[in-house]
Formats: C-alpha cells, structure tokens, sequence
C-alpha cells in the first residue's frame, strides 16, 4: 500500500511530552476557531489554568492519565462540578487542535476524548436580594463626589436592567435612546454576539444624567464611554465593597442579575418579558435565574374551582 507523505510526516513530528510552545500554539489554534469573544476570554482562562499546572507537574507523557490527574486535581479545589467539566473541556479542545497539528497521534487524543466529566447533583443555590436591599445596595455610595455617582449609577443598572459585567463594562451613551417614549439601551451586544434592547428605567436613567453632568460629558462628546475607567474587574471590586456595606456576603455581580429576574416577576412580569429583557435564548435558563420553588403550602391546584364545597353555577335556560 502506497504511504501519504504528509501523514508520514505528521506521525513523525507526533509527541507524548509537549512543551511551552507546543502548547501555545494549540492553545491559539483553538481561540482562533472561536468567533465569540466571550468564549474566547473563558478558553483562554481555562487553557492557560491547565498549561501552569501541566507544566508545574512532573512532565509525564500527555494523555488520558494526565487528564485524569488534572481532574482530580480540579476536584480537589472543592470547584463547582459545571466549572469543572468547563475545565475539561478547554483541554478536550486543546487536545484535538494540538492533534490536527501532528503534535500527538489521533489514538491520544480519542483516549483523553473518554475522560468524563463531574456529575451534578442537586441544584446549588443562588444568591438574590430582596427590593430593600438592592435599594440600599444602589443608594451606598456618596452621591457628592464623581466616583460616588458612577458607582451609584452602575450599581443601579445590574439589578434594575439586568446587566451581565462585560456588558455594563462595554456600554457607552450612544446606547442610551428613547424608544416608544422611554428610554432604553439600544442594540446592545451581549453574550454570543446576540444583540438586544433593554428597558431603562426613569430613576436610572437620572441617575446616568447625574453623571454625564458631573463629568462634563454632553452628546457632543461621541464616542467616550461613560466607563472608560471601567472594566469586569472593577465592576467585581464595586458590587463586593458596596454589598459589604450593607451586610450582605458573597455577592457577585451575576447575583444582580438574577435579583432583575426574581423582582420582575414578583413584580408581575411576563415570563417572556423577562426572557427579553436578560437577553436568554432557552426560557429554561430565565426560569433557573428565578429560582422557582414548589410552595406546598400555597400550591397552585388549591384553588382551580373543583371540589365536592364548589358550587358550579347552572347556565340560565
């Protein structure tokens, strides 16, 4: 049989130990198969988490055991089973890319393909404020000094727009128009790239004006962000020292999210609205940012109107 030259020559350049630079360059074989940024920013955290402790270990042949160890290894950090198996599958993904480069056999990379992941069990539980104390939460900072009005107005627009961080970090005022006499933020682009409006309500939208007026920025000025100084990272700083403040531990900005989710609906809102207004392709995921329960003792099926005590009335002749 005859023998492929290029294949010949991808099976002689194939490794069991990869180095630094074999493992940078799968490493940016896979971000740039990856259209989304967000995805992108995610591997790369994961990829890179991998590669310091691959290369801090005793270098072993790369494989299924090595995967295998790296898992226990995440297991034992006591992480969450869905950032674990997130881990994992960065690696599954630097596998493959290093694999289609001739740096390791196909057989190699179908073993480490089997390592499975962590099991979920139950549900863990989220974390939501309550009206009051988003409230307090949006009224923490000192409203006399320009920081103080920036972080007022971002604090304000998590909870009440539902804001993911990068989003809040990427927003500018060109965002902010008037659609059907109110104000909104306009073709915002989320997470996947999917673009969406969201509703702004009066009382944050006087609070963007605040500071626009004390930093001096008008219309004139395009192209300035109200958060140039921000970023994911100080939004994560500003939600951790502000809900200190007021007494509640271990907030994260993602939990004001999901308090948008919770306040809505007791609000009355629509499940679909809310849907909209977080920008979820799946109801399935708006309903997890609820956190519906089933409440026995005010269950829905005790008051439908049936019964022996219901008295149906008798249609008029």
């Amino acid at each position: 049989m005859k023998r492929n030259p290029r294949h010949e020559g991808k099976r002689s350049r194939a490794k069991s130990i990869l180095r630094l630079p074999d493992l940078e360059a799968a490493k940016s074989a896979v971000l740039n198969s990856l259209s989304s940024a967000d995805a992108q920013r995610g591997y790369r955290h994961a990829i890179d988490e991998f590669v310091e402790w691959y290369c801090s270990e005793p270098r072993l042949s790369f494989g299924k055991t090595v995967v295998l160890r790296y898992r226990m290894h995440l297991e034992s950090r006591t992480l969450a089973p869905g950032t674990i198996n997130l881990r994992l599958g960065a690696v599954r993904r630097l596998t493959y890319e290093a694999a289609d480069c001739g740096l390791f056999s196909a057989g190699l990379a179908a073993g480490v393909r089997r390592v499975k992941g962590v099991k979920k069990l139950g549900v863990r539980l989220g974390n939501w404020l309550t009206a009051e104390q988003a409230q307090a939460l949006c009224q923490a900072p000192d409203r006399e000094n320009l920081k103080g009005k920036r972080d007022r107005a971002l604090l304000a627009l998590l909870p009440a727009c539902g804001l993911r961080r990068h989003e809040l970090a990427k927003l500018i005022f060109s965002h902010l128009q008037q659609r059907e006499g109110h104000w909104a933020i306009v073709d915002l682009r989320g997470k996947a790239g999917h673009v969406r409006t969201i509703p702004v309500p009066d009382w944050v939208h006087g609070l963007l004006d605040d500071l626009k007026a004390a930093a001096d920025i008008n219309e004139g000025s395009a192209g300035r962000a109200w958060g140039e100084a921000v970023t994911e990272k100080l939004v994560w700083h500003v939600v951790k020292a502000f809900s200190g403040k007021i007494g509640v531990g271990k907030l994260a900005p993602h939990d004001l999210r999901r308090s948008c989710a919770r306040l809505c609906r007791a609000a009355g809102g629509e499940l679909e609205q809310i849907q909209f207004l977080l920008g979820h392709v799946s109801v399935q995921t708006t309903e997890r940012y609820l956190g519906c329960t089933q409440r026995i003792s005010s269950a829905v099926n005790h008051r439908i109107g049936i019964g022996p005590d219901f008295e149906a009335s008798t249609p008029e002749q």
